[in-house]
């Protein structure tokens, strides 16, 4: 299996970010898989790319989804 890194754009008092990362965080757990979470605010270039789709989720840098965690697809893309 090829090792993956997920990252969740996120913002303070979103709260559909706490579910995104409480989601990611199970998936990355079962499957072995690092993630972190970064604060969009803390960077111009990440607040005008992601800023109005918090939350992202972004997989090896890449977007792979926003707003919420599509389990079935995030495991799909993790498990190759």
């Amino acid at each position: 299996m090829t090792s993956h890194q997920v990252t969740v754009m996120t913002r303070n008092g979103c709260s559909a970010c706490v579910r995104a990362e409480r989601d990611v965080e199970r998936i990355c757990a079962e499957l072995g898989v690092p993630w972190s979470a970064a604060d969009v605010d803390s960077d111009p270039e990440w607040r005008a790319e992601y800023g109005d789709r918090v939350p992202v989720i972004l997989v090896d840098g890449a977007e792979h989804g926003y707003w919420s965690v599509e389990e079935d697809r995030l495991r799909a893309a993790l498990s190759t």
